[in-house]
Formats: structure tokens, sequence, C-alpha cells
């Protein structure tokens, strides 16, 4: 008993640390803007700019990269896709186009590439990126030449609803504050010396008790993340305060969670030095000012109170669904971390195999975590051994081939669609990964 009692302490301590080290990393920097951008791009961008071009009568050309670029705007998770799916395949959007949407969207938002970038490597990002896009269009296209008599009969068959023809105008201020919360998210996380070099240092004008310097280095955290920890918590009861009835009313707790996360945002750009005291103001801090600025500046002149507030009210439900999840898989990440004995990973996966990848494939399915819990256990996993190649498979197959997702889309299109879908999905994952880990070995 005694024994197990230390398994489970050990473990709970190592979820902890992970847990502490997670929300003190610059992975802040991508984080908080991916939020934020999330919830802009869902209360700012009409569907209809994007549905509008992936009806029957859409040349391939335009209707696939239409496709692509919905599943990137419209989704944050498979959650979120499948009902657009559903939404747009019985209305009539061709096959191709359909199932591009459904597999770029969980695999390419913005919350989940910018936070695979920061905690994994921005190879993982760019490659999860790219061959989702074409492995999307390739899929499409191939599953629309296997079922060309049915898709002839069907786009025969079905009268035109007028989802396809309706159109929204987007004024220019909604694309220059998402140019602006994109270069938010890209200064945050680029590694080149402009942004990363300290200009100019300032010494904090108190010091660290004894008792606190301990405690913190107990904790594997220096001022400046225990700082970044003290601000999320902060931020929890007054977000909820301000942005749980914000479609009502605008109150001070919005404006004070606007703040907050501003602040947070900034304090995570500088580096903090000798024992904490010292604050090196690099060249990511003064951009990171500079845009949050400007932000503020141009939405406070270019949108109405309502658009502020249907905008925080998006990027508030985000956070709600997506955050504590995320929260629960790192700390489960880092507690299966302190007992998966790394032999085990690394026979299964320590090497770029086909049979390698196909298990990070099956992983993924058979193993389903929410958007961006994925990240932190594919982590876990790079951590112990597994390489690059099986782990770029499992990203690929875990948001589209969950066994929810699966049961799903075989309600939508048929078991006949759904398994060339995931027969696929399997294939062009696993080559990908083996793909992939071969390209990485000769780097």
């Amino acid at each position: 008993m005694g024994e197990l009692f230390n398994v489970l302490g050990t473990m709970l301590w190592s979820g902890w640390v992970g847990l502490l080290d997670y929300l003190a990393a610059h992975v802040l920097l991508c984080l908080l803007p991916a939020f934020v951008i999330a919830g802009y791009m869902s209360a700012m961008i009409p569907k209809e700019a994007i549905t509008r071009f992936l009806g029957p009568k859409t040349k391939k050309w335009v209707s696939y990269p239409a496709a692509a670029l919905g599943g990137f705007i419209l989704a944050v998770c498979s959650c979120t896709i499948l009902p657009l799916f559903a939404g747009i395949w019985k209305r009539g959007a061709g096959l191709g186009a359909a199932i591009t949407f459904l597999f770029v969207g969980p695999a390419v938002n913005i919350l989940a590439i910018a936070y695979t970038g920061a905690a994994i490597g921005f190879d993982i990002a760019l490659a999860r990126i790219i061959l989702s896009i074409v492995f999307g269009i390739g899929i499409g296209m191939i599953m629309t030449w296997i079922f060309r008599a049915q898709e002839a009969k069907r786009a025969q068959e079905m009268a035109d609803n007028g989802l396809f023809e309706q159109q929204a105008k987007i004024k220019p201020a909604i694309w220059i504050v998402f140019l602006l919360l994109f270069a938010v998210l890209i200064v945050g996380t680029l590694q080149v010396d402009l942004l990363t070099n300290t200009w100019a240092s300032v010494r904090l004008p108190f010091s660290l008790s004894e008792g606190l310097a301990t405690t913190l280095a107990t904790l594997n955290l220096n001022l400046q993340g225990a700082v970044l920890i003290l601000l999320l918590v902060i931020i929890a009861p007054v977000a909820y305060l301000g942005l749980e009835n914000v479609l009502v009313r605008f109150n001070q707790w919005t404006h004070l969670a606007i703040g907050l996360v501003a602040a947070t945002v900034l304090v995570a750009a500088p580096t903090f030095s000798e024992g904490s005291l010292v604050v090196g103001i690099t060249g990511r801090f003064v951009g990171e000012l500079l845009l949050i600025a400007a932000i503020g500046l141009v939405a406070s002149r270019a949108f109405e109170r309502d658009e502020i507030s249907e905008w925080l009210w998006e990027t508030w439900k985000f956070v709600k669904q997506i955050f504590p999840l995320l929260i629960a898989g790192v700390f489960v990440a880092g507690m299966v971390k302190a007992v998966l004995p790394e032999q085990w990973v690394q026979s299964l996966a320590g090497r770029n195999t086909i049979w390698a990848n196909l298990i990070g494939v099956l992983f993924g399915v058979f193993m389903y975590f929410p958007t961006l819990v994925e990240v932190p256990i594919a982590r876990m996993f790079l951590e112990l051994g597994m390489h690059r190649g099986p782990l770029l498979a499992y990203l690929l197959a875990d948001p589209e081939l969950s066994l929810q997702s699966i049961l799903v889309t075989g309600h939508i299109l048929g078991r006949k669609k759904t398994t060339v879908y995931v027969i696929l999905v399997s294939l062009f994952s696993t080559l990908a990964g083996y793909i992939f880990g071969m390209f990485m070995t000769l780097l």
C-alpha cells in the first residue's frame, strides 16, 4: 500500500510541476492571442463569406481552396466542424469540397497550430498546416472520383435552397484588425534576433525574500512565471464577471478583463534574469506593446459596441470550452510521463517505420483528446522518445478519426463513404508521418 501511495504521489507531483511549467512558459504568447483570434474570426467573419463558394456549381479550383480556408476560419475543433459539415452537405455542397472542409477544419485551426509550434516545434506545425491542406483537398478529390456516379445523381436531384447564393460584405477594418492580431501571434512566437535580443534592462525596485525565493525555486518558477500564474488566476473570475453577460452589458469588469489579458501578454514578452529582478526589454515586448495599442485604437474607432461584445463573447466561449480541458490534459500528461516507461514508447514508435506511424494513427483513433489537449500528450511522447514522424502521424489523425467523429460522420454520409474516408485519412496520415520522418532524418 505504501508503494502505491508513493507512485500516486509521484504522479500527482509530476502533473503539478508540468502544469506550473506550462502556465509559466512563453506558450502563453501563442495561446492567449490564438483564443482572441479564434473568437474574432467566429464573430467578425460571416459564414456566408465562405460557404457561398462551396456550392455544387462552383468550379473545383475555387471550391476546394475555399473549403480549406473555410475550415480554418469557421471551426475550432471537430465538435464544431461536424454540425457545419452536416449543414453544408445536406444543403447541396459537393462531396469533395465538404470532405475538404471536414478534414481541414479541426486540423489547422489557429489555436492548434499556434500551440503546436510553441510546444513541439514549428517544423511540426508547418508540416501540419501544409499536409492537412494538401491531404484535405486530395482526399476530397479521390472521394469525388470514387463516388462520381452517386454525386452526379445527387446533384440532379437536389434543389438549390439558397445557402450558396448568400453573400456577405466584410469591411476593410475587419481585415486590418485580423492582420494586427495575427502579427501579435507571430511576434510572440517567432525566434529571430530582432525579437529575442535584449535592447535595454530595468532593475525592479525591490528584492525577493529568502522564503519566497526558496519557494519559487522549489516549484521550478522564477518571478515572471509566478506573476503569469497569478494573472491567470485573477483573470478567471474577472472574465466571468465581465464577459459572461457581455452581450447584454459592457461593465467595468469587461474593461478590466481586456486589460488583464493584454498585461499577461506583455508580462510574458520580456526576459527576467539575475534572481528575476532584472527585466530585459526585448524586441518582442516592444512589438507586442505597439501591436496591442494599434488593435485597441483601430477596434475602438472602427467597430460598434455590439460588434466588440460579440467578439469578446465568442472568445470567452472558446476559453470556457477548451481551456479547462487543456489544463486537465497538461496535468494528466505530466502524471502519465512519470510512470510510462520510456522503453515502451521507444520500442513502439522510437524509429521512423511504417508500423510506428500506423501506431501513431491508431492511437489518435482510439484515444481521442479534445482540441489542443492532443498537443501536451504529443509533447509527452516526444520527451519519452517518440520519433517526430509517428508524432506527426498522430497529430494528423487525432482531430479527424476519433470514434465520436467517425460515428457522427457515418450518420451524415453513410457507412460506405465514411469507411472510405477513414481508410484514406489513415493511409495518408501514416504516409505523411513516414515521409516527414525520413526528411527529418536527412537534415
